[in-house]
């Protein structure tokens, strides 16, 4: 009786080592606190368009309709107050995505005004402040890289056997993954033509 009784608390024991919930809540700080790097390095990037746009602004003042997109497409940005666990949510990840995605395009826009007008390019604070836009825009692939890859650990572990029984009795969800918007548009292949 004595050898069952042990027998029956090794069997569970070897079990519930198996059930993988610890690493469920080991990859969920990880998901959770990849999330909040992104979140970080958006944020960093916010606090220096104010300052970019005051450089730029000097020089070319009648790009009026690029200042306001910036500066609309920030507003719009910094509305969107996310947190890693509203990365749970589906629809406030995608417009978060989406706001996010704004920024990056008006901020192209403005970075690209240096072609046409060459004086900005020697305004050393333009440049530094160039330099450290470029640098958050790295940091925020290296942090979106990292996300993607804890949350694909993390779902499919939420998909694999026995983990997934484990995650559907404690409802451990799939995360969503970061994406882009333009799929159509960078799925086919630039055209090039020299004139």
């Amino acid at each position: 009786m004595k050898s069952t009784k042990v027998l029956l608390v090794g069997l569970l024991l070897s079990l519930l080592s198996g059930c993988g919930y610890n690493e469920f809540q080991l990859l969920d700080e990880t998901v959770n606190a990849n999330g909040s790097e992104i979140i970080n390095q958006y944020q960093r990037r916010s606090d220096l368009i104010p300052n970019l746009v005051a450089v730029v602004q000097g020089y070319a003042s009648h790009e009026k309709e690029t200042f306001v997109g910036v500066a609309t497409a920030r507003a719009k940005a910094m509305s969107v107050q996310m947190t890693p666990e509203m990365m749970n949510n589906p629809q406030a990840f995608a417009q978060y995505q989406q706001a996010q995605s704004q920024v990056s395009m008006y901020l192209g826009r403005m970075m690209m005004m240096q072609e046409r007008y060459p004086e900005l390019k020697a305004d050393q604070q333009f440049v530094a402040l160039q330099a450290q836009i470029e640098g958050t825009e790295n940091r925020i692939t290296v942090s979106r890289k990292r996300y993607i890859d804890s949350v694909k650990e993390y779902n499919l572990l939420t998909r694999q056997f026995p983990t997934n029984m484990t995650a559907k009795w404690f409802n451990f969800n799939s995360r969503p993954q970061f994406s882009v918007d333009n799929v159509k548009e960078i799925s086919s292949a630039p055209k090039v033509e020299f004139k």
